[in-house]
């Protein structure tokens, strides 16, 4: 595993984290997300000969611990920027920061299955161009 590389695309989770506190609405989330995605998947794909699906799902457990540090640590700013989540918030029956907790793991999983599957079909596409100009 390289785990240098883990860490270190792990700073876009970090960075998201940060961003979506201060000013990225939920809105165009997902789009920065894509972007972040893609960008890992394709550097997975590029620096991993193996394991590309493994480091995929490590990177996204990575990213939802930076992501949920950053929202539980610094929930009054996030939840001022966040109106409808905060709505959401109001009908949970446990406290906003345990259920981010709580859940951010789940999404960590969710999110790496993606980035390690796009990082399998990203190796697919580095080995082709490879052979191409072989």
């Amino acid at each position: 595993m390289n785990w240098k590389l883990i860490l270190q695309l792990s700073m876009f989770g970090l960075a998201m984290g940060l961003a979506t506190v201060f000013f990225i609405p939920s809105s165009i989330e997902p789009a920065f997300w894509l972007a972040i995605f893609l960008i890992s998947a394709f550097l997975i794909a590029k620096q991993c000969a193996s394991k590309r699906f493994l480091h995929g799902l490590f990177l996204g457990i990575a990213n939802s611990a930076w992501i949920t540090g950053a929202h539980v640590l610094l929930f009054d700013r996030y939840i001022a920027h966040h109106a409808p989540e905060a709505e959401k918030m109001k009908a949970m029956p446990i406290s906003p920061q345990l259920m981010m907790i709580v859940t951010g793991p789940v999404a960590g999983i969710v999110s790496g299955v993606i980035i390690g599957l796009l990082a399998l079909l990203a190796g697919k596409v580095v080995k082709n161009a490879i052979a191409a100009s072989a």
